[in-house]
């Protein structure tokens, strides 16, 4: 594989919710793609989706030679594979169905072509297991939903894939504008869907038992936390949170306190009179708002931030 193949050319399999925001995005960084779906009515519905998204990717800027008219649609998945410079799979989170289509793509591919997995919560060890010829070239290149808007990109190896897959998948990534973290280790669930998963259990626990609404508990995290979160991740805050003395001060200060709220953290388990206090709480917030309507206004907040964070960075690199 050698680092100087130029990656103009994208095969994307699958167009479901994760596969179809990844074409519009590629086609929004002057690509060209080919997508591939067996499911009924898939290439008019990915049309359908990029079309309503390019006023998004206009606004926060188009590379040149982007064009939706750059997108091509077969259901053919050999007919895909022609001369692609990457593979971005958005396949079921099945491990045996994984396994027999990297089989077949590691046999229908040239050995420099990189097949990269969405997949949030298979292991690329597991996977790459079907491809016995060139298991090197596979890797884990999970998005964050909606990839079009929100630009993280968690790259994970698996136990065969080579360093060289790794570093050019990122290069690659970054390349056109996204944020690229490398997992180290394997782990359920990779980074960014973990740490989720660690605050959602909070949440569950303290409105499952009574102790904020789930009108309340979205306030708390978006007009508290989540705002600064937006700007810094959590170490760099705890930076700032201590002071002149940095994370140094921090540490001495508040570990004793964090550790003790530790403890009493909760557990919930999700039975079904769980999840029926949950969701009645969320369609009380919810209130008559279609999810349309929300995602419009997630996705309106979202450019406004992404477009501030990127003012942000552009002139911290001027300066």
């Amino acid at each position: 594989m050698t680092d100087a193949t130029p990656i103009r050319r994208i095969a994307i399999i699958g167009t479901g919710v994760i596969g179809a925001s990844w074409t519009a995005l590629y086609l929004a960084k002057g690509l060209q793609v080919v997508a591939t779906d067996i499911a009924p009515n898939a290439e008019a519905q990915l049309r359908k989706f990029v079309e309503s998204a390019w006023p998004a990717l206009t606004r926060l800027g188009l590379s040149p030679g982007a064009s939706q008219t750059n997108l091509t649609f077969t259901p053919v998945l050999e007919q895909a594979l022609a001369n692609v410079d990457l593979v971005q799979e958005n396949g079921p989170e099945r491990i045996d169905f994984k396994q027999k289509l990297y089989g077949q793509l590691d046999e229908l591919l040239p050995a420099d072509v990189i097949i990269a997995s969405s997949s949030s919560g298979l292991t690329m060890s597991e996977i790459q297991n079907g491809a016995a010829g060139h298991p090197e070239r596979c890797v884990i290149a999970h998005p964050f939903n909606p990839p079009h808007l929100i630009p993280l990109v968690e790259i994970v190896g698996g136990a065969k894939t080579s360093e060289t897959t790794i570093q050019r998948a990122a290069d690659f990534y970054t390349s056109i504008g996204q944020r690229t973290v490398r997992v180290n280790k394997e782990m359920p669930g990779h980074v960014a869907n973990r740490l989720q998963a660690a605050l959602a259990r909070e949440v569950y626990y303290l409105v499952a038992e009574g102790v904020v609404s789930a009108a309340d508990v979205d306030t708390a995290l978006s007009w508290g936390p989540g705002l600064r979160w937006g700007v810094m991740g959590n170490m760099m805050l705890n930076h700032l949170g201590g002071g002149p003395g940095g994370i140094e001060h921090f540490f001495q200060q508040f570990s004793g306190p964090m550790a003790a709220w530790w403890k009493t953290l909760g557990s919930p388990v999700l039975t079904p009179e769980v999840q029926k206090t949950l969701i009645d709480g969320v369609h009380a917030e919810v209130g008559s708002r279609s999810i349309e309507e929300l995602e419009a206004e997630r996705d309106e907040m979202l450019l406004g931030l992404i477009e501030l964070r990127t003012k942000g960075t552009a002139a911290t690199r001027a300066g």
